[in-house]
């Protein structure tokens, strides 16, 4: 028979949205401000060639998390964090699991955590229920972390196996509302290190009103040994990372110094 406190437990869990996560990671220095401490959930439609998380991808074998519980294995480490820090919700996808962000969220916010949201922006969507539930989500959280492939539609095809379309349109809309955002850029040769991209990507930014910082992440094959674990081809893997030259360049067509950084709500 079950304990009346693991009884008292799974009846809590039953009542509450599901997440279902990878991993935790207690010291994060490149997931947001500050310190972070970052949960992994499940799944991604995106099926991106250099994706270093590739056993994020499906949601099976992953285990489920109701908010609470999440947010008592994230806290515990609050002493890192020290002031600028906090929580970063991350992937796989996390806006494929929205209705567990946004209570996870409402946690932190009552607690007065900053939370940061890393995003490819795979999910987003203008139409219904959707859109409410992201402004809903909004509410809640201080950051977002987006990712910007390619700015061109075929070859964000090419690297993600999807169009770029929707994620353009949650790039304005963010800057429509007004929420703050990171964008990062990974830099791959023969797909994304392109001049012409770079300078179309720049002039897209520049037409937002809500970036504190662009990032050039340089393309690295630390993720190559999973596709190996889960005998999953690599589709790159005659591909090096790019040059300092070539983040150099990048660095500069993109503008990334004109950008301030992080300012705390």
């Amino acid at each position: 028979m079950l304990s009346l406190e693991l009884a008292t437990s799974l009846y809590k869990m039953s009542e509450e949205v599901l997440g279902y996560y990878q991993s935790i990671e207690s010291f994060g220095l490149v997931d947001g401000p500050g310190v972070r401490s970052i949960l992994f959930l499940q799944g991604c439609p995106f099926r991106c060639l250099y994706c270093h998380n590739p056993d994020t991808w499906q949601f099976n074998h992953s285990q489920p998390i109701s908010p609470s519980e999440a947010f008592k294995k994230l806290v515990r480490f609050k002493t890192y964090w020290k002031e600028d820090g906090g929580i970063t919700i991350s992937g796989g996808e996390p806006l494929a699991q929205i209705d567990f962000l946004i209570e996870l969220a409402k946690i932190c916010k009552e607690n007065n955590i900053n939370v940061t949201i890393d995003t490819s922006g795979a999910c987003f969507s203008l139409e219904e229920p959707f859109i409410s539930k992201f402004n809903t989500l909004l509410k809640y959280i201080d950051l977002i972390m987006l990712d910007i492939k390619c700015i061109d539609e075929d070859i964000h095809k090419k690297i993600t196996g999807h169009s770029n379309k929707n994620v353009i349109e949650m790039f304005e809309y963010l800057s429509k509302v007004n929420f703050p955002i990171w964008v990062r850029h990974v830099l791959v040769p023969n797909l994304t290190d392109n001049d012409e991209l770079l300078i179309r990507t720049r002039d897209f930014l520049k037409k937002l009103n809500n970036i504190q910082r662009v990032e050039v992440l340089p393309y690295h094959t630390l993720g190559v040994y999973k596709y190996e674990k889960l005998n999953l081809p690599y589709k790159l893997k005659d591909v090096n990372p790019p040059s300092d030259e070539r983040v150099d360049n990048a660095n500069k067509i993109l503008e990334v110094n004109n950008y301030q950084g992080y300012l705390k709500k």
